[in-house]
């Protein structure tokens, strides 16, 4: 099967997927309301009202709990197309074992919507902390991020042991780098950066979710060109719920995907650029959430060690918010500067 007979089919399951969220997102947000998990108020009932809840705190009671739909419709969905596929004949390559390729994309997929849920049931239903600038919902951060570090450790060698990935390309300059046994830690700080990178940027209605539709396919393009059905069928099945997730998402929005969705899909983005081989090109594709992560840590340095904010507020897109920018107007642009990236990073990866 050639990429141009593969990629038929690759749109016809992103529309199918499609259809079959936008029947169901409905329904879910209704039980979202029935079972009170909702965004919670997190200002202070006295005394100063930090910045970010200033600007946020309007969003109380809106649903959380998108990634949860859209990763169970995923893992249902391929679970019922992928072994029909393979009966009526389509042919399926991979370059990795099977098995062991469809482990780690759903090992990944599921460990981390798993430690975001938890996440997320505690900033529902938990009482707060209190932490460095003010009230703290759900897992402390030192606990998130030492799990974090535990799931991409074992999926770093996962990817090392079960599918013999050691090398590291660097296009443009023709540098390929066998990292041997270092690529195990290599993998594990792509993908709890991307992880964090991902929730961190999903702070405006519709910003995150829109990106990771544009950098996803862009590697549906990647995947169809190396015919790696396992993995286009996946992106596919994801691009579609996705999609019918942003239709209410976008502002103002009537759900929020949650740390279940947040952690799990910037883990698995990651995942997905390491197995493509194409991670430079994943860096320039998911770069405005590059952006957004580097803005947390310098602002992190900034109060650490220089006892001051660099930024208005942190992540970048926040301090455009508090300058008085429209929410959509900073979610358009940050799409059209993602469309950017992901020409820019396909290009990368066809050189």
């Amino acid at each position: 099967m050639t990429t141009s007979h593969f990629l038929p089919l690759a749109l016809g399951i992103i529309i199918f997927s499609f259809l079959i969220s936008s029947v169901l997102i409905i329904p879910f947000i209704d039980l979202l309301y029935r079972l009170h998990f909702t965004r919670r108020r997190e200002a202070p009932k006295t005394g100063k009202v930090p910045l970010f809840d200033k600007l946020h705190d309007k969003k109380a009671g809106t649903p959380v709990g998108g990634g949860i739909l859209i990763i169970f419709l995923l893992c249902l969905l391929f679970a019922i197309l992928f072994p029909l596929a393979e009966r009526v004949g389509i042919f399926i390559k991979t370059s990795y074992p099977l098995h062991s390729e469809l482990f780690v994309i759903f090992f990944t997929f599921l460990s981390f919507g798993i430690l975001g849920l938890s996440d997320d049931l505690l900033k529902m239903f938990a009482k707060p902390t209190k932490g460095f600038l003010g009230l703290w919902f759900g897992l402390r951060r030192g606990t998130k991020f030492l799990l974090q570090w535990i799931l991409g450790f074992s999926i770093g060698f996962m990817m090392y042991k079960l599918l013999g990935i050691q090398i590291v390309n660097i296009p443009i300059f023709g540098i390929v780098w066998n990292l041997g046994p270092w690529y195990i830690p290599f993998a594990a700080a792509a993908i709890v950066s991307f992880s964090n990178a991902f929730n961190i940027t999903d702070g405006l209605d519709g910003l995150s979710v829109g990106l990771l539709v544009i950098c996803l396919f862009a590697f549906e393009i990647i995947a169809a060109g190396r015919i790696d059905t396992p993995l286009s069928i996946f992106v596919s099945l994801w691009i579609g719920g996705l999609l019918a997730f942003l239709y209410f998402n976008v502002w103002p929005a009537r759900i929020f995907l949650g740390d279940a969705g947040a952690l799990s899909f910037g883990a698995t983005l990651a995942v997905i650029g390491l197995l493509s081989g194409k991670i430079v090109a994943l860096l320039i594709i998911g770069g405005i959430f590059v952006v957004e992560v580097a803005s947390s840590a310098i602002q992190i340095f900034g109060w650490k060690f220089l006892k001051k904010p660099i930024f208005t507020l942190a992540p970048l897109h926040h301090s455009f918010l508090a300058r008085g920018w429209q929410e959509p107007k900073i979610v358009m642009r940050a799409w059209i500067l993602g469309i950017l990236l992901a020409v820019f990073g396909l290009w990368l990866a066809t050189i």
